[in-house]
């Protein structure tokens, strides 16, 4: 039970970590994109329109992180455990190895779309509400 507590706690962590990276990035590509925007803004693009497409570049990548790094991290968790536990000296109950099933998976697949998407949100909105002249000025 204390390492089931431990491991969810750990996936918070991580998880929070993962979002604050995803908004930094965000943050990033939007200052990187922001002539592009002004320029997309400039023949009609509206707000909406790009909050939309920044928040669903990020949730591509999003998807493409998850679907990376589920059965990396799977293998890696097939590795390190027993490693551990042969290190420790303890026999691990295959109960305490064989955690991962495949609706977990999924659904971890699909937070790391969800994180992506909160993580673009504020950026996004951000970039969406500059003018033109602001963004093509700065350039």
């Amino acid at each position: 039970m204390a390492v089931i507590g431990f491991a969810s706690v750990l996936t918070v962590l991580l998880g929070t970590v993962s979002a604050l990276g995803v908004f930094n990035t965000v943050v990033l590509d939007a200052r990187e994109r922001r002539r592009d925007i002004g320029v997309l803004k400039s023949i009609g693009m509206t707000p909406r329109q790009v909050t939309a497409m920044m928040v669903t570049s990020m949730a591509a990548l999003g998807a493409a992180g998850g679907l990376a790094g589920i059965p990396i991290g799977v293998a890696a968790h097939h590795l390190v455990v027993p490693a551990m536990a042969d290190a420790a000296g303890v026999a691990l109950p295959p109960f305490m190895v064989e955690v991962w099933r495949a609706p977990l998976l999924a659904l971890l697949t699909l937070a790391g779309v969800v994180i992506a998407v909160l993580g673009a949100l504020v950026p996004a909105r951000s970039a969406a509400r500059l003018t033109i002249a602001t963004v093509l000025h700065n350039e």
